[in-house]
């Protein structure tokens, strides 16, 4: 599966509250999550390699699963 991550959600990464959350944690995590969805939806309790949790909103598009934010804890 693609993982798609907006400008958005990786402009986030440099703000303090997500310190230490990789792209390839947000991808690990987009990946974990099965079926399919069709709205945007928040995912909760994800944890970084770092040890950080974190949330992503995601949803499914024609071209793949679209992370459209990253929320850290």
């Amino acid at each position: 599966m693609r993982v798609i991550i907006t400008d958005h959600a990786k402009k986030r990464l440099k703000d303090y509250r997500q310190d230490k959350i990789e792209l390839s944690d947000i991808i690990a995590a987009a990946k974990e999550i099965p079926g399919f969805i069709p709205t945007a939806t928040r995912f909760r309790g994800f944890i970084a390699k770092s040890g950080r949790v974190f949330d992503i909103v995601a949803k499914d598009i024609d071209s793949g699963r679209l992370v459209i934010t990253v929320i850290g804890k």
